[in-house]
């Protein structure tokens, strides 16, 4: 019995992550570049039910890790917006060393080199991108490898890189960037990866998806807290006999 109501809590614990996953994922559904975490949870969620004979609550797999599937590429018009179709990453420069995004909404800071939202360099091939004062947001042209060019002058391409098989390797390092924690991996130039300008490529997660996950997961937490309150007062009625 003691060790059924371990499992079983093990299991709860398992749900309480899945859940925190799932309502993270909603929570950026509208988030530019996101990508969602998933897990092998939600395969199994349907295999695994309290109360029938296969079940076992110490089997199900929590191991999570980050989806990096296209999302959907919306157009805005607007010239410093660029989504990346295809495999790869903007590299972001900060104090702390590289760090990599999918989100390509980028301004131009007091110097006029081209930033994120959090005001960080965006790497250039050849380092920072500075666009001159003296030309219009409206003359900027970005090319589809990159390259970007201010009223028809070429003022640098951006440094785009591709993990391959070690995107997997890849953690979250907040603001919706990755960073990779293996210091002997390092990425190469990205070939796959289109640059669209006036696009923003939205969240990869599937409203309605993380929904039915969540629903499921509601379900099986209920089902095995009644679980753990059944053994509850099955073991307080053996109690009560064993004292007479």
């Amino acid at each position: 019995m003691p060790e059924i109501t371990t499992q079983v809590s093990t299991t709860i614990d398992a749900l309480t992550q899945e859940f925190e996953i799932l309502t993270h994922n909603l929570a950026n559904a509208s988030t530019v570049g996101y990508k969602r975490r998933c897990n092998a949870f939600s395969i199994s969620l349907k295999e695994h039910l309290v109360g029938v004979d296969s079940y076992s609550p110490g089997t199900i797999n929590i191991d999570s890790a980050l989806d990096f599937s296209q999302g959907n590429l919306v157009r805005t018009g607007r010239p410093l917006d660029c989504a990346l179709f295809g495999v790869g990453f903007f590299v972001v420069e900060t104090p702390n060393g590289p760090l990599y995004t999918r989100n390509g909404v980028l301004r131009t800071n007091s110097s006029g080199q081209l930033v994120d939202s959090s005001g960080r360099i965006i790497a250039g091939q050849a380092g920072p991108i500075t666009i001159p004062a003296t030309v219009a947001l409206s003359q900027l042209n970005i090319a589809a490898n990159g390259t970007i060019s201010a009223a028809g002058v070429n003022v640098g391409q951006f440094r785009i890189v591709d993990f391959a098989e070690n995107e997997g390797k890849l953690v979250s390092a907040g603001e919706n960037c990755f960073a990779m924690p293996d210091e002997n991996i390092h990425p190469a130039a990205a070939v796959a990866a289109v640059v669209k300008q006036g696009f923003q490529e939205a969240s990869n997660v599937k409203v309605v998806d993380e929904l039915v996950d969540m629903i499921m997961v509601t379900r099986l937490y209920e089902a095995n807290m009644k679980t753990i309150s059944a053994q509850t007062e099955s073991t307080g009625s053996i109690m009560t006999v064993a004292m007479g």
